[in-house]
């Protein structure tokens, strides 16, 4: 059996293993969460080195983009090259083909107008296949970068902002603790309203789930959610607050919609190849061979 194995900065919590089959292969994919202990986090990937087949890296991004460039965050790195033998990803290959491909295909089927809609991405830098995407569309987007990321009440009203507010903040921005910039551990587990008005004026609240979660108000009627990552709790959570529609990224195990991370560790535990050698083609011919589509739930009519 396969075995992919997300370690993550985020709550304990919020961990889940499961079994299934890809392919024909047998897989266990798993969640550990280290409640934001990074001497934990590094010993969980020294442990499991060599014992299981794909790392994912859960809670962080070791990676962010903008305007094409890639930047990465150290602190980050350095841990992660902890791991020697086991390939590690950080999702950023389902960002950029996964996530891209998940607008197309809701705008392409009719299933969400984005191109009269208004949206709210949290973080394009974080999500910037998404973001890519949904520029396209020609939607009404407010990128929360600022916001969410670095808690500058700024919003970001074009991708041409969000690239040049990148170009100069993000070399300084990599070199911060990530923790300083990202709810993790316990505070992935409290949600403090905020930016209200901004989750108030979208039709559809884009990206990362923790981000979602944290500052989400206390009503979301009618709105439309995109992202993945969520449990059973989130579910219910958002089904509360009157959230018309979750439509999650990745595929559905248990209740639970696992990381881009983790499922770029199967992808990657199903070419056989290293994460640097696989092209954003080679994971669309996987994702189809996989015939991976957007969960949708309706949540309220």
């Amino acid at each position: 059996m396969k075995r992919v194995t997300s370690i993550s900065l985020g709550s304990s919590q919020r961990n889940k293993s499961v079994e299934a089959y890809f392919l024909g292969e047998k897989f266990q994919i798993e969640r550990v969460g280290t409640d934001g202990d990074l001497k934990l986090f590094h010993q969980k990937l020294v442990e499991l080195d060599g014992q299981v087949d794909a790392f994912g890296l859960g809670g962080t991004d070791m990676h962010i983009y903008a305007a094409g460039k890639r930047y990465t965050f150290r602190q980050i790195e350095k841990l992660a090259s902890a791991a020697v033998k086991t390939p590690v990803v950080d999702g950023s290959g389902l960002k950029n083909t996964l996530e891209r491909e998940t607008v197309q295909y809701l705008q392409r089927e009719g299933i969400v107008d984005f191109a009269h809609s208004k949206v709210l991405l949290v973080s394009a830098v974080d999500r910037f296949g998404m973001a890519e995407a949904l520029d396209a569309t020609g939607a009404s987007v407010v990128y929360g970068d600022m916001m969410f990321g670095l808690g500058v009440p700024i919003a970001l009203r074009s991708l041409g902002a969000v690239n040049k507010a990148a170009k100069v903040l993000l070399p300084l921005v990599v070199q911060m603790p990530f923790s300083w910039l990202y709810p993790t551990g316990e505070k992935q587990n409290t949600i403090t309203p905020k930016w209200t008005n901004f989750y108030d004026e979208a039709n559809v609240i884009a990206g990362d789930f923790p981000y979602i979660r944290r500052y989400m108000p206390e009503t979301l009627a009618g709105k439309i959610v995109l992202t993945n990552t969520t449990t059973a709790e989130d579910v219910e959570a958002l089904t509360k607050r009157g959230v018309k529609t979750l439509i999650t990224t990745t595929p559905e195990f248990e209740g639970r919609s696992f990381g881009t991370n983790v499922m770029e560790g199967v992808l990657v535990t199903l070419s056989g190849r290293k994460p640097e050698d696989l092209s954003p083609k080679d994971y669309m011919d996987l994702m189809a061979k996989l015939n991976w589509k957007p969960r949708i739930q309706t949540l309220n009519t």
